[in-house]
């Protein structure tokens, strides 16, 4: 379909890093604890090829709380966070993925898009490292607008189950 080297984005799903090629950076994730996969309903991260469909949150402040992708007006702190211990944070920033390739991650019972997909902020309490998610992509608020900034819509993005070699 496409060649690694196109990709804007490479998400190593084995060592939970996210490298953006063209700007030499590299960052720690956390993808879904459930593991790696295209079904709805499953909390897994999908794999192959995407694009950045939406960028969400382009004036937000870093913190920024957001539900069903609008800012709430809360900024996140350990008393939001004792109030909702149970709300999967998204914060600061959201790149909504999109699907590319028909029957695998794009279309009915494994559509990426459809299944709310992000790459996002959460609390920097949460670990990096480690899958966790409920199978978005979530960074360090820094790191998430850093990245923000740097990619455009439409980005190309490749989720790899397979420890990526990058010459």
């Amino acid at each position: 379909m496409f060649n690694l080297k196109e990709a804007d984005i490479l998400v190593d799903l084995e060592t939970q890093r996210l490298y953006l090629p063209k700007h030499q950076k590299c960052y720690s994730i956390s993808s879904g604890k459930n593991g790696i996969g295209e079904q709805e309903n499953t909390g897994k991260t999908p794999r192959g090829w995407h694009q950045i469909a939406e960028k969400i949150g382009a004036t937000a402040l870093e913190n920024t709380v957001f539900i069903g992708r609008k800012p709430t007006g809360e900024l996140y702190n350990s008393v939001l966070a004792e109030q909702f211990p149970e709300r999967d944070w998204i914060l600061s920033r959201i790149l909504w993925l999109d699907g590319l390739q028909p029957d695998f991650n794009q279309g009915q019972g494994c559509d990426t898009k459809q299944r709310y997909i992000y790459i996002h902020g959460t609390p920097d309490t949460e670990p990096m490292g480690i899958a966790m998610s409920h199978g978005c992509i979530r960074m360090r608020n820094r790191d998430v607008i850093e990245l923000f900034d740097l990619v455009p819509e439409y980005a190309l993005v490749y989720l790899s189950e397979q420890r990526l070699t990058l010459d």
